[in-house]
């Protein structure tokens, strides 16, 4: 069973951040290598569900011509629009996947921290609408923290094995540390674009 959704109510009223993003060097340096790991500079459409209160949003915001941000908690969800509310080309929407996924192509989705609070049925779900809302030149990031979590249903490894074992997509990057992995993978079989790089 996925977590519900009292489980994030109870955690935004106690802080609006609970998880430390703004302040924890482990947070900023996670951010920076995710930031750090998008092979292009620059994107269309992106889709970040599970944005909490912003942070990685905001990064994301300065790369791409739309981002639609999603988040369970309507806390979250003000939070983030406030967040946010300077950048364009931004829409924050309160939602749960994999029901709520929205419409329209994206080349970049992001699924940061999100994986193991959904069960495995669920998380297959959100794989492959990810997959089918996938440009042909798109990337999906995923990135999860791999200690157990009390109360989920899956933690980080398995969270990514599922990805390993049903993306039908290009791995083109693997950073795995005592604490996280970070995974993105391509519709194609390489990101660059060879009339850019060649004289």
């Amino acid at each position: 069973m996925s977590v519900d959704a009292k489980y994030f109510a109870n955690l935004f009223a106690v802080s609006d951040d609970p998880w430390a993003f703004r302040t924890r060097w482990y947070e900023k340096r996670k951010r920076d290598l995710i930031m750090a790991s998008l092979p292009r500079q620059f994107h269309e459409r992106v889709f970040e569900p599970a944005c909490a209160n912003g942070e990685l949003s905001a990064a994301l915001a300065e790369r791409c011509n739309e981002l639609v941000c999603h988040d369970l908690d309507a806390t979250a969800v003000n939070l983030a629009r406030q967040r946010l509310a300077h950048l364009p080309g931004v829409r924050v929407e309160q939602g749960r996947l994999p029901g709520d996924w929205p419409g329209g192509s994206f080349d970049l989705i992001v699924l940061g921290e999100i994986g193991y609070y959904l069960d495995p049925e669920a998380w297959l779900q959100v794989i492959e609408q990810a997959v089918a809302s996938l440009t042909d030149n798109g990337g999906l990031l995923a990135c999860h923290w791999l200690h157990p979590i009390d109360g989920c249903p899956q933690d980080g490894r398995q969270v990514h094995a599922l990805l390993q074992q049903h993306l039908p997509l290009y791995r083109m990057l693997r950073h795995e540390e005592a604490d996280f992995l970070l995974e993105y993978w391509s519709c194609q079989p390489s990101v660059i674009d060879l009339d850019e790089t060649c004289p």
